[in-house]
């Protein structure tokens, strides 16, 4: 099988997963129907997908993926690089608090098993949000926001890893569901973090 033919047996894997997790849930999808649904061999399944926590985590990763992707437009019309870092936490929380949303459910009802599978799959999701982010980083560096300086493809990742962890785990002292809160947060650490000229 060649890299594009991998690519689309895994596509089409996740599109059944998908199916399968709004349709049943995490506990009631099992890797056999997933590869019974997709008409791939068992064997592929796990090469592509060594356990359910990883092809679950795919899965759902692909639906925050999605999200961010739809949102593109929503950032691009904002400016300043503050106001889009605070915008893009709300972007993220709505991928998993959208009511009736797949993710919203299966965080609620399964909580153990979705958290199980989303920690997989957040490992995947780092370098692509690094990319989403890497635009907008470039164009801080442009008007001024951060410093020239700046490592973009570090400082992408280190954004992507900021926005994960306040779009998806509760903390005690940043309300990521308060703009106020996540600016207040941005202003005190991330910013003067980025406007400083990286140490060597």
């Amino acid at each position: 099988m060649t890299r594009s033919d991998a690519m689309t047996t895994r596509e089409r894997l996740l599109d059944v997963a998908d199916d399968l997790l709004a349709d049943k849930g995490i506990r009631a999808t099992t890797m056999s129907t997933v590869a019974e649904r997709a008409e791939v061999s068992r064997a592929w399944l796990y090469r592509l997908f060594p356990d359910k926590n990883a092809l679950v985590g795919a899965a759902l990763m692909r639906l925050v993926e999605t999200t961010w992707e739809r949102n593109h437009a929503e950032l691009e019309a904002i400016d300043g690089f503050e106001d889009r870092l605070v915008a893009g936490v709300a972007i993220g929380r709505r991928a998993y608090d959208d009511p009736g949303a797949t993710l919203m459910r299966l965080r609620t009802v399964e909580p153990e098993e979705f958290a199980a599978a989303i920690g997989v799959g957040v490992a995947g999701l780092v370098p692509d949000l690094a990319g989403f982010w890497h635009r907008y980083l470039g164009e801080a560096v442009r008007d001024g926001d951060i410093h020239p300086e700046t490592d973009l493809d570090e400082a992408a990742e280190w954004v992507a890893r900021v926005m994960i962890s306040l779009g998806s785990v509760a903390g005690r002292h940043v309300d990521a569901d308060d703009p106020q809160s996540v600016r207040r947060h941005f202003r005190r650490y991330v910013l003067p973090a980025l406007r400083c000229a990286p140490a060597h």
